[in-house]
């Protein structure tokens, strides 16, 4: 039976979670929320799903042969180097978190400068839908070994470099096309919606580009991404903007994207909004609401 360890227990870890238990591997769970007010509904949740809650990230670890770390970009690589500490031989982390390929070169230090060894992980899709389905590009010396195993378990893990960094680079590149996408819809169509020509820009939209859905479910889909995930969202293109500006770009256009990525969230918040309570969500009623 695999063991296995994920640092992280917010919407994508709790799906890892949940999936690799049912799919037999033995999965230990640990996230800072386990020591705040919210512990005992978390704790609970896992109970569901045969997941045990580790009562630290030590004994999280402890017996794991692949620990995933799940957490937030800002935490990414403390998260790694408080690890790094407690990594034993044998144990591989893998770091799924959306950061700047140096930022993965600086985890991948911190760990292999221990026992542990580590690997590169881009998550290339939403993780819903598709749950264990989601793309995973997987970087590093071991790449190979444990896309395999990956893939045993359901994942659609593939092996893509032996370089720490490189996936990462894919992912943090598309993401500006990605994410951007959202934040300029999400200006688009509340600018239209304000001068009453929202609809006019969306069939001039759906003509120009007929098989994306700018007529049907793409705009709700794409604003109410930044709606539910915009905070974190903003963390990740804050990365971006780091591997841009290391490669010699300043990155104007991906400093832009981050900022409507935290401004909308915090609109929602202003107005006393919660993305839950917006649901089943209309970018129409949600930015109407706004203005």
């Amino acid at each position: 039976m695999t063991k296995i360890a994920i640092i992280g227990f917010g919407e994508a870890g709790r799906i890892y979670a949940e999936d690799l238990a049912a799919q037999g591997a033995q999965v230990t769970v640990w996230d800072k929320k386990f020591l705040s007010a919210e512990a005992d509904q978390l704790k609970a949740m896992a109970g569901q799903w045969r997941v045990c809650a580790a009562h630290s990230l030590a004994l999280a670890l402890e017996g794991a042969t692949l620990v995933l770390s799940l957490v937030t970009a800002a935490n990414a690589l403390q998260v790694a180097q408080q690890a790094a500490a407690l990594l034993r031989q044998g144990q591989t982390l893998l770091d799924f978190n959306s950061v700047a390929p140096d930022t993965k070169r600086a985890a991948a230090q911190a760990v292999t400068e221990g026992e542990g060894r580590y690997l590169d992980v881009a998550v290339m899709a939403p993780v819903p839908p598709r749950r264990l389905g989601t793309p995973l590009l997987i970087g590093g010396t071991q790449a190979a070994t444990v896309a395999a195993l990956l893939s045993g378990l359901g994942c659609q893990a593939r092996a893509a470099s032996e370089e720490i960094g490189t996936v990462s680079a894919i992912k943090m590149c598309r993401s500006v096309m990605i994410k951007g996408l959202e934040a300029l819809t999400t200006e688009c169509l509340a600018a239209a919606q304000r001068y009453g020509v929202e609809e006019a820009v969306l069939n001039s939209l759906h003509t120009s580009f007929p098989s994306l859905g700018w007529n049907d479910a793409l705009p709700d889909y794409l604003i109410s991404r930044v709606a539910e995930h915009g905070v974190r969202r903003a963390e990740e293109m804050q990365e971006v903007v780091k591997t841009l500006q290391d490669v010699g770009l300043e990155a104007p256009l991906s400093q832009a994207i981050r900022q409507v990525q935290a401004e909308f969230p915090a609109q929602l918040k202003s107005h006393q909004l919660q993305y839950q309570d917006l649901l089943p969500f209309s970018w129409r009623t949600v930015l109407a609401k706004l203005s």
